[in-house]
């Protein structure tokens, strides 16, 4: 069978990575690997990480491009490379502009598609945006959905998919994860001196395109925990796109701000996940971090409205907090304040999966093969 896998952002390249190597490695699979280029130059680093080369470079990204101009051009040159090459069974991931046009462009061409971490939602339309239409979008464009939770696979059942097309397997990310922190690793210089002052680390990220107008608060809380608490470092690798560099500039990049918030570059996705199994605790919007951060048993904090990611709230390993400066601060005082609060989190079991996706995926993929 030729499948062809789509992806564009580094977290699509992380959890693809395990998928990606387990399906080169067996004789039945031929693997057709393209990379629109949504997020060039740090997914690269994921794929030279995992020694993945992509068939297709198609370089899509432009400077303040639209996302009608990034969606356009995509179905146009992805639905080139699928006049090329002509493949059985298309699999797609998550929920990216790149997950969508490659869903839909497959349907144009009347090509099956696999949709790999199907089922979440949020319920909310323009939350996050545009994410959670385009996971709504997939699900009706895919033939086959391999769901990372129980929760995931209601949700799909819910909305008349077939339950013989559903298949839970957990989430590629967790595969991933524990590949690389399981690695020997030694921090740059910058990276291992705050780690040697022998505070606890708190790791926090924010990029969600609906936070941008309420990044404020977020912001604010972080410097009152500087005020508050002594025996913290933050660390906080500050997102590339501008709407979140102009807040961080605004609120953080201040004359009396503490010297122990340390305001740097986004880091790789080997240095990243070595911090977070450094970290005591993980204030963030991501999505991905929702899900890996159990796994390294780091409570998360998650700045956010809502989560489609509901699994790790009701197993008690995130909290979702929103983005108001005083319930921030209250739950993190909290986790700071209170040992058995944050182990209460730091132990739970995670939701997500146990590192064998990868696997479970391929077995499935050789019995759809023979329905093809």
């Amino acid at each position: 069978m030729k499948l062809l896998i789509i992806f564009g952002t580094r977290p699509e390249g992380i959890k693809f990575a395990p998928i990606i190597q387990e399906l080169t490695n067996t004789k039945e699979m031929d693997c057709v690997l393209v990379n629109t280029g949504q997020h060039r130059e740090i997914l690269d680093q994921v794929l030279s990480l995992f020694s993945i080369t992509p068939h297709y470079q198609l370089n899509l990204m432009k400077p303040n491009q639209t996302l009608e101009e990034i969606t356009s051009e995509m179905i146009k040159k992805i639905g080139e490379v699928y006049e090329k090459e002509n493949p059985d069974l298309v699999l797609v991931l998550g929920d990216t502009v790149t997950t969508f046009t490659g869903a839909y462009t497959a349907f144009l061409h009347r090509i099956p598609v696999g949709h790999i971490e199907a089922g979440l939602r949020t319920f909310k339309m323009y939350s996050p945006f545009p994410e959670e239409m385009y996971r709504k979008l997939v699900t009706s464009l895919s033939s086959y959905h391999f769901a990372p939770t129980e929760k995931s696979k209601k949700n799909l059942l819910q909305e008349g998919i077939p339950e013989n097309r559903i298949f839970v397997v957990g989430n590629p990310v967790i595969d991933a994860l524990l590949d690389v922190t399981g690695r020997p690793y030694t921090f740059p210089p910058s990276i291992q001196k705050i780690i040697n002052n022998n505070r606890r680390i708190v790791l926090v990220t924010t990029h969600r395109r609906e936070n941008f107008i309420k990044l404020e608060g977020i912001y604010l809380a972080l410097k009152q925990l500087l005020e508050d608490f002594d025996d913290i470092e933050i660390i906080f690798p500050v997102h590339p796109n501008p709407n979140v560099r102009k807040q961080v500039q605004k609120h953080l990049y201040t004359d009396n701000i503490s010297s122990r918030i340390h305001l740097i570059d986004p880091l790789d996705y080997e240095c990243f996940s070595h911090l977070m199994k450094h970290s005591y605790l993980i204030i963030t919007d991501s999505g991905g971090i929702q899900e890996e951060a159990p796994a390294l048993n780091v409570p998360v904090l998650v700045v956010r409205e809502s989560t489609e990611r509901i699994e790790g709230v009701e197993a008690g390993t995130l909290q979702l907090v929103g983005t108001d400066k005083e319930k921030i601060l209250s739950a993190t005082r909290k986790l700071l304040e209170y040992p058995s609060e944050y182990l209460k989190m730091a132990n739970t079991l995670n939701p997500y999966g146990d590192g064998t996706s990868a696997k479970q995926i391929g077995i499935l993929l050789n019995k759809i093969e023979k329905k093809i």
